[in-house]
């Protein structure tokens, strides 16, 4: 997710410089056709303004539905922040000796929160690969330039650039080795997860560390988890639908394809220089307009792994930063910081 105030011109033009090209390119030999009289006709600009007009209304309703889903999965991911704090918070204030007949010592006690807190922090970084892996929709997998394109942005600008260990977050290092082994060959691995604290808060319970009143309360807690993965999930594989976010492509492609047809007749009656003056004008006015398409195109999938994503790996550093606090620890991995001022 890009933090910085505002968007340098260098990583503007490095997303669109190739539009740029053709733009000027398509505007460029038009110019030249009219110029030496290879053609004549001309399409009347008030036709023209009205499909701009049209097509600057269609593009506004899909971006404002782009920018819905990433707000929607912005919001999933705050919920999981406050009821991961209150799986931490639950952890350490439930689990006690006030019901057991055979009393635990303070060790024992402490290893129980450590492995469910440890549990939690590995099923945020394992939701989170999930959400990771691409879709048929999404730009890395659409094939040729778009893919290459995409594939620079995303080393560029997304995933990439953060300087993580990836050893580090491997689903390894917060189960035990037997627990890991069964769970990661799993179908869906972040599902499991929550499974196994439910079973292993069914075997607090007959051990009398927790009551019924917090046992229930704290499978409460895990419920909301299956919500908020589940909704996540629905973002992640239901995509923006296809016939409004490809009609939207051709449109802006009409309107582009007509608008030197319509620019350069008029400014041809004020003089040669106004031609070539023309030329950057309407480079200009389709910039805009592929701009506006490439914000909702790039909006529209919030975990694709680029600059416009939700900042997971944020989120979840933060998250395992203040669970693992709660047990005591103070050997604690540094928060994420943004680099070229993206967060992930």
């Amino acid at each position: 997710m890009i933090v910085t105030k505002g968007i340098p011109f260098k990583k503007l033009f490095d997303l669109s410089f190739h539009h740029i090209i053709w733009l000027f390119l398509y505007m460029g030999s038009v110019a030249v056709l009219y110029r030496f009289n290879i053609i004549s006709y001309e399409v009347p600009w008030l036709p023209v303004s009205v499909i701009g007009t049209a097509v600057a209304f269609y593009v506004g309703f899909k971006n404002n539905q782009s920018y819905d889903r990433m707000w929607e999965a912005r919001k999933i991911w705050g919920g999981i922040v406050n009821d991961s704090r209150t799986w931490g918070m639950l952890v350490d204030g439930y689990i006690t000796n006030m019901n057991t007949i055979e009393k635990h010592n303070e060790e024992d006690l402490h290893a129980i929160k450590k492995r469910l807190i440890y549990r939690q922090i590995g099923w945020l970084y394992t939701h989170r690969e999930q959400l990771l892996v691409s879709t048929s929709w999404e730009h890395v997998s659409q094939g040729g330039l778009t893919t290459k394109h995409a594939q620079r942005l995303e080393d560029n600008f997304g995933v990439g650039i953060i300087s993580d260990h990836l050893e580090y977050r491997q689903l390894k290092n917060f189960l035990s080795k037997e627990e890991f082994e069964r769970l990661v060959t799993k179908a869906n691995t972040a599902t499991q997860i929550i499974n196994e604290q439910s079973r292993d808060l069914r075997e607090l319970r007959k051990k009398g560390l927790i009551d019924d009143f917090r046992h229930i309360k704290m499978q409460d807690v895990l419920r909301t988890f299956y919500e908020l993965q589940g909704k996540n999930e629905r973002i992640k594989k239901f995509p923006f639908p296809r016939q409004y976010a490809n009609m939207s492509y051709y449109f802006v492609g009409i309107f582009i394809f007509l608008l030197p047809f319509s620019m350069m007749p008029e400014v041809l009656d004020s003089g040669t220089a106004n031609l070539w003056l023309a030329v950057p004008i309407c480079v200009l006015l389709g910039w805009i307009y592929v701009m506006m398409e490439l914000i909702g195109d790039y909006s529209e999938n919030p975990f694709q792994r680029m600059a416009n994503d939700i900042p997971m790996l944020s989120l979840c550093r933060t998250i395992e930063i203040d669970l693992r606090e709660m047990l005591g620890e103070t050997e604690l991995p540094p928060p994420v910081k943004a680099e070229k001022g993206v967060l992930m």
